[in-house]
């Protein structure tokens, strides 16, 4: 059974990815009159390219904390990280444009990566420092410019369902040097849907919250160094929490 749902689930990718790219010549041409437009027309693309990802390969989960996902200005959402179904999840239940600081390796797929540069998702190269930087820094005037992003910390998957690894200062300086919120997530049980039985798919139950917003405009610098630890305390607190309800 799960061979079917993940070949079904493949080639619904495959066909998201084929549309995606009539989306990215259609889009285009709205952009050259309305970039806005343009961004949001990619957007919902994605949102719903993502849902149907989940829909397919997913798990069951249970959604708490939307009502904390501001819709009018930009935010940084900062994710604990176990899958690459978190993407997945997390990209379709926010209902603002979002680009994701993903890992290098993902510019190298076709189709993919003209998706994600769509939406304005940046690469990070984790073994060059200087290019690191670069992407934070174009990320800050993402969203200065408005733009919502959406990074994980951590840096890497973790391994080990609900051990968090340590949270990258560096990341968290795209929402104090762009003074805007950081919105904490939380994802729970994901583990059990892909990566523990890698590459059987399986409907595990997985829970997602997302946190009030933490205001970082007004911060200190001892606030802004400790910032790191005190959203991940949050995460892993919310996580233990939450493991209640798989």
């Amino acid at each position: 059974m799960w061979v079917i749902r993940l070949v079904l689930t493949v080639i619904v990718l495959v066909l998201l990815l084929l549309i995606g790219l009539v989306m990215h010549v259609i889009t285009w041409i709205v952009g050259r009159f309305d970039q806005a437009a343009c961004l949001r027309m990619r957007s919902g693309y994605m949102r719903l390219a993502l849902k149907l990802l989940w829909v397919f390969g997913g798990g069951k989960a249970t959604v708490i904390g939307t009502e904390n996902i501001p819709t009018d200005r930009a935010v940084l959402f900062v994710g604990n990280h176990r899958s690459i179904m978190d993407i997945v999840l997390a990209g379709n239940l926010i209902p603002v444009p979002v680009g994701f600081i993903s890992k290098i390796e993902l510019k190298k797929i076709p189709l993919l990566n003209l998706m994600m540069e769509d939406i304005n998702c940046l690469f990070l190269d984790r073994k060059d420092d200087r290019q690191a930087l670069k992407v934070i820094l174009k990320a800050i005037d993402l969203v200065k410019g408005g733009q919502c992003m959406f990074v994980f910390p951590e840096g890497t998957r973790s391994k080990v369902e609900g051990e968090l690894l340590p949270f990258h200062a560096g990341s968290f300086k795209i929402a104090t040097k762009a003074k805007v919120p950081v919105v904490p997530v939380t994802i729970t049980g994901m583990g059990d849907v892909l990566e523990d039985h890698f590459p059987r798919l399986k409907r595990a139950p997985v829970v997602i919250e997302f946190a009030p917003p933490i205001e970082t405009a007004s911060m200190g610098r001892d606030e802004i160094r400790e910032l790191p630890d005190r959203v991940r305390d949050l995460i892993a607190e919310t996580y233990e929490r939450n493991r209640k309800l798989i």
